[in-house]
């Protein structure tokens, strides 16, 4: 029985490359032609499997449903917590955790710092958009025509000496961010915190959430939290390879 689930389900990403006839089907899988019509007929009754009129299959409607369907029911939050509290446990640092919602960028998980010196920020509340490291990365996975139409809507609070000016700017170091994978917010927002963050993908390798550790100059420089970069991009990889079901690959630098 394992060996038939095992043959069935390696035919869904060979016609994944395009349609097949049933001898392409057969080869790939290394049996006989009735064996794969067999195998065929039974995913074709379930709808994850289409037969052409040229005779060849195709990928069903069925299972692009039940993709749509199985995204739509993840719950990035729900999967990301154990990875934020572990993040939090091994630096001791705040972790947030938070999406691009109706052209805002809400935090929807927060860890604490063990530390005394605590952030203020609220799960549910929105980022400065223009400074957040979180935000950054959501909007800098934007196509760059929205991102520019964003960036000209926005305004720009100079929060401290560091916050970024004007659109200009803004989009300058949403592409650096965009090419570089990660983001910071030195002191953008208030003088004294600092934060790292890193992206979340989905399966599509769109970012989905951004994840971020804080802490206040007085814990931590901002040179020491940087050193906090690489196991920052490792649990956002983590948590992408589990939203997305990706299978490992080597972590990043």
């Amino acid at each position: 029985m394992s060996q038939t689930v095992d043959r069935a389900l390696s035919i869904l990403p060979l016609l994944a490359e395009g349609p097949a006839d049933l001898g392409r089907v057969a080869d790939r899988l290394g049996v006989h032609k009735s064996t794969a019509l067999r195998l065929l007929r039974t995913l074709h009754e379930h709808g994850l499997v289409y037969r052409q009129s040229d005779q060849r299959y195709r990928l069903g409607a069925r299972l692009f449903a039940l993709a749509q369907e199985a995204v739509e029911n993840l719950d990035v939050r729900e999967i990301a917590h154990p990875h934020l509290v572990r993040l939090n446990e091994e630096c001791g640092h705040t972790v947030h955790l938070a999406v691009y919602e109706e052209n805002e960028v809400l935090y929807i998980d927060k860890v604490e710092s063990r530390y005394p010196v605590r952030m203020y920020s609220r799960i549910g509340k929105p980022v400065a958009i223009t400074v957040a490291a979180v935000a950054k990365l959501l909007l800098a996975d934007l196509p760059e025509s929205e991102r520019r139409v964003l960036a000209e809507k926005l305004d720009y609070p100079l929060y401290t000496s560091r916050s970024t000016p004007n659109a200009a700017a803004f989009l300058k170091e949403l592409e650096r961010v965009r090419d570089q994978g990660w983001a910071t917010d030195l002191g953008g927002h208030e003088e004294s915190i600092n934060c790292v963050g890193a992206p979340i993908r989905g399966v599509d390798g769109r970012v989905v959430a951004a994840m971020s550790v804080s802490a206040p100059n007085v814990v931590v420089t901002a040179d020491e939290l940087l050193t906090l970069l690489p196991l920052v991009r490792r649990t956002a990889e983590a948590i992408s390879r589990e939203y997305s079901g990706r299978t490992p690959t080597k972590d990043p630098a």
